[in-house]
């Protein structure tokens, strides 16, 4: 076992040193000196042809009348217009001299042409990206979308290429040494593409699905992934759901019984996938990691609605803070819009003429991942039609490089890359690839919505990826929706891959009245945490009992919510806030039962049994307590041969087992959980005092985890990371509240709340929000990471509307 922990340190090492962004610095050092001169003037130089023009006034074609963009102490833009259209044309303005590199890697990401400017390092991610297809579909998605949509998209495009016109220059494009081009209405629409992949699907559990079963059978399935527990928090309880919602369960015929239509069918053989087929599908896992998109244990997101009958103020509380990479610059940009009917304040993302997630002045909203079942695997049979395409990738400093995609009904034949023509033909089939993709008239109908009526007619356009939605009004109301396209299977439940010869196909999708909702619920609270949505077979029209995220989360929002009494901005602030790890409650016993193999284990084993499970910076027990589960989510690697990391309830689930032993605890056949338990710990111990030295009293939780804002192409970049890189340390660990899960084998952390949101509907202008790090994407600017102290002490700044809230301010005002 320990050689084969040096050979993947070495494998990793090896990946590392290849990794896109790593082999970027050759060539960048020359270009990078700019950066380091120690003359003042350079560094003017610099900040002037690179910031953006905040105060006085700029003539810019496209408005119909003067619009004021008030920057506020942070760098809060609160955008005042008088028609819809300006206030939106500024949003793009905004964005583009804020967030100009974002978004042009943005939409490189999507349409698959990073290696254009970035080089043959960024080739992998390219044929990744332009075999899925989310340029194409982003292109197919903007027809569909409703007149009002087409009308804000173009004027947002106008102020995003007048920004442009500026000639500010990004440092990235000069240090790359290219000119963006300007900005297409299709732009606007391919990010939430992206979003939707890191959103939504199981793609990457049916590749390990597929391994699973090769090497352990069906009934591996739920040992290395644990099912739902009966008896978890559920978003929605039973007699929550609303109208034809209640009817859930008659969406889909059945789940994996074999019935279908209420008789008694055999269930078809799932066709098995060889390796190389299997290999050649991870790389599209690995080229998706490469860029900050995979699915990691305990990712997700919190949001709650608390009715006025549980807060002091009589008036509902709403809350959100999802959960997403933490980048520089950071995903999400603060924004207060309006102009004639459009009254919107909260988080946007550049490139997107919205806000996401936020307030206007009557409606609250916040979203968290539902996660439901909406990507297929299908094996195309032989002799499948197949039609093909040809995408030619331009590569900086290289010939282009040519690339057949070939596709079946069901979709992209995504099993080509590495495989090429060995073995079955694997397509994808996915909702956010096929046609009609109306979400982006969702979320702008979102910011025009004054009640309940207007907030679910919005979120019928909704396609993907399905969110649960939580609602509040001024007038009392508070709600739940989780929309989007669910696709009904019959006699079948998703988790694996399945024949492509028409046995398998999909028979429509939940109608949206069925999906699950609820309006003022008898008890006053709404609680998700990416946790099961709906108790009971229900649950499996939306996917397997595998699909949802450990309870942890779900129960300690709704143990300390249901504890408060009557709850204020500031109860739900420290909700949020939270770092008590119901991980370790759970796991507490069985690691304290563990025979140590030593002085040193016995003195970790005495600070664990003091502790109480609170993972703060300065904390001993945090430290020895992650880097134990670690060693420990590692056990079903020699079985598979896989990287697999376990969520922490399928670690408990094999500690736990019934004869006392877990069958993934043995190695190599040897052994059992007592014998892994004293190895794990000694293993963890040793990986610490490597990296903290021989006194256990130093190894302090902070010292280790720290939050990694890196920016997306020069975070591994030596000569440039210490300019565009944020990092501190950070409290939280894995399902706590306040999310902040360590990477695997660095500590780091590279997810949590990316955003975080109070909206008071007693009086709105109480509301509060903050983001991970900054408004400016310029590491030279004022504001390009002063919210980051203030996120890591749970501070918040004023959501407020009223210029009296907004400290010292600069006022640009954009004039026809």
């Amino acid at each position: 076992m320990a050689q084969g922990k040096v050979d993947r340190a070495g494998q990793n090492e090896k990946k590392r040193r290849r990794s896109p962004w790593a082999l970027l610095g050759r060539g960048l050092l020359g270009l990078a000196a700019l950066l380091l001169l120690a003359g003042g003037g350079a560094f003017a130089w610099l900040k002037s042809t690179s910031g953006a023009q905040r105060s006085g006034a700029v003539k810019v074609a496209g408005v119909s009348g003067p619009v004021t963009v008030t920057r506020d102490a942070w760098g809060v833009p609160h955008i005042r217009a008088a028609t819809d259209a300006d206030a939106v044309y500024a949003l793009g303005f905004v964005h583009w001299q804020d967030r100009a590199w974002q978004m042009d890697f943005q939409r490189r990401v999507a349409q698959g042409r990073l290696s254009e400017v970035l080089g043959g390092a960024a080739l992998e991610q390219d044929r990744f990206l332009r075999t899925w297809g989310f340029g194409r579909a982003a292109e197919a998605a903007l027809p569909a979308l409703s007149a009002q949509s087409r009308a804000l998209i173009r004027a947002y495009t106008a102020g995003v290429n007048a920004a442009q016109a500026q000639r500010k220059t990004a440092l990235e494009f000069r240090i790359l040494g290219y000119t963006p081009e300007p900005w297409q209405d299709v732009d606007s629409v391919s990010w939430s593409k992206l979003m939707a992949f890191d959103l939504g699907g199981n793609y990457e559990e049916e590749v390990l699905g597929a391994q699973v079963v090769r090497a352990l059978g069906e009934d591996g399935l739920n040992q290395v992934t644990a099912p739902y527990p009966a008896g978890g928090p559920t978003i929605l309880s039973a007699d929550e759901l609303t109208g034809a919602a209640q009817s859930l369960t008659g969406a889909v015929s059945s789940g994996t019984d074999g019935t279908q239509g209420g008789s008694q069918v055999a269930p078809p053989q799932e066709p098995g996938l060889p390796q190389e087929t299997v290999q050649a599908l991870r790389s599209h896992l690995l080229a998706a990691r490469a860029l900050g998109m995979q699915a990691v244990p305990g990712k997700g997101s919190n949001d709650w609605v608390i009715a006025g009958s549980r807060t002091a103020s009589g008036k509902p509380i709403l809350a959100d803070d999802p959960h997403l990479g933490l980048t520089a610059p950071m995903l999400w940009y603060l924004a207060d819009v309006q102009g004639d009917r459009l009254k919107a304040i909260g988080a946007s993302i550049p490139g997107l003429p919205a806000i996401v997630i936020g307030r206007n002045d009557r409606v609250a909203w916040g979203v968290t991942n539902v996660n439901p079942d909406v990507q297929d695997l299908y094996v195309e049979p032989e002799g499948t039609p197949l039609t093909s395409r040809t995408e030619v990738i331009r590569v900086k400093g290289q010939p282009d490089v040519t690339l057949t995609v070939r596709s079946s009904a069901h979709g992209p034949i995504i099993s080509d890359a590495g495989a090429r023509t060995v073995g079955p033909r694997v397509a994808l089939k996915w909702t956010a690839l096929q046609g009609g993709d109306t979400t982006m008239d969702a979320f702008l109908g979102l910011n025009y919505a004054q009640n309940w009526a207007d907030f679910t007619g919005a979120l019928r356009s909704y396609v993907a990826p399905s969110q649960n939605f939580v609602y509040a009004d001024v007038d009392g109301n508070t709600g739940h929706y989780a929309p989007g396209r669910v696709p009904i299977r019959s006699g079948w439940d998703g988790s694996l891959p399945v024949s492509g010869d028409g046995s398998r196909e999909w028979r429509g999708f939940i109608p949206f009245e069925q999906l699950p909702h609820t309006l003022n619920p008898a008890d006053g609270l709404v609680v998700t945490a990416n946790n099961q949505v709906v108790p009971g077979p229900g649950s499996r029209a939306l996917g397997n009992d595998r699909n949802w995220a450990e309870p942890y989360r779900a129960q300690r929002i709704t143990d300390l919510l249901s504890a408060a009494g009557k709850l204020t901005v500031p109860d739900v602030q420290r909700v949020q806030l939270d770092t008590t790890s119901l991980v370790w409650a759970d796991l507490r016993w069985p690691l304290l039962a563990t025979r140590p193999g030593s002085d040193r284990a016995r003195q970790a084993l005495e600070q664990l049994r003091a502790w109480d499970g609170n993972e703060t910076t300065g904390s001993v027990p945090a430290t020895l307590f992650e880097a134990w589960l670690m060693q420990l989510q590692e056990m079903a690697r020699d079985e598979l041969g896989t990287d697999t990391v376990m969520n922490s309830l399928s670690v408990l689930n094999q500690l736990r087992g019934a004869d006392g032993s877990g069958e993934l605890c043995a190695v190599n056949g040897q052994g059992d959980c007592a014998a892994l338990l004293t190895r794990t710990l000694d293993a963890a111990l040793t990986d610490l005092e490597g990296r903290l030295g021989p006194d256990m009293k130093t190894w302090t939780y902070g010292r280790l985890h720290t939050v990694a804002s890196n920016h997306r192409a020069f975070g591994n970049v030596k000569a440039l990371a210490w300019l565009f890189n944020h990092s501190a340390p950070t409290p939280g660990g894995t399902n706590t509240v306040n999310v902040a899960r360590p990477e695997h084998g660095t500590f780091r952390q590279t997810h949590g709340p990316s955003y975080r949101q109070v909206v008071d509907l007693a009086n709105p202008n109480d509301s509060v929000f903050i983001g991970s790090l900054g408004q400016d994407g310029n590491p030279l600017g004022a504001h390009a990471a002063d919210q980051q102290p203030r996120w890591i002490a749970g501070e918040y700044l004023p959501m407020s509307t009223d210029q009296a809230d907004w400290g010292r301010v600069n006022t640009l005002t954009l004039k026809p």
